[in-house]
């Protein structure tokens, strides 16, 4: 599964057509992710404090380096990207739970205390 952005565009005035595959990895045009060199940035307490103080920079009103606004983006991209995996692991779940509660007979369903319903 390799993850990939269709960057879409009809052309451009000199004809230059720029439909291409942008890299999750590294947002590189070209390439697939699972053919990327880059490895994978790491999420750990480092990361997470760049993001913060480049969050807080931003919501400063102070004017984002070209990197640093790379990395806000990416970060951005990750986090949809894990909202709609655990969306559609959601969606999954709950079909697989109203098909196996589904009762085709109509044998009576007995509570604990031993009544019909």
């Amino acid at each position: 599964n390799g993850n990939l952005v269709a960057v879409r565009a009809e052309g451009n005035a000199a004809g230059h057509n720029e439909n291409q595959i942008r890299c999750y990895n590294c947002r590189e045009v070209g390439h697939f992710s699972r053919d990327c060199t880059v490895s994978p940035r790491r999420r750990d307490a480092a990361y997470l404090q760049t993001q913060l103080l480049i969050a807080q920079k931003e919501e400063a009103g102070i004017q984002l380096q070209a990197e640093e606004y790379d990395l806000m983006a990416a970060a951005a991209d990750l986090d949809e990207i894990e909202e709609v995996n655990a969306n559609c692991i959601l969606m999954g779940n709950l079909q697989q739970a109203s098909s196996s509660g589904t009762q085709t007979d109509s044998t009576p369903v007995y509570d604990t205390d031993g009544s019909a319903e």
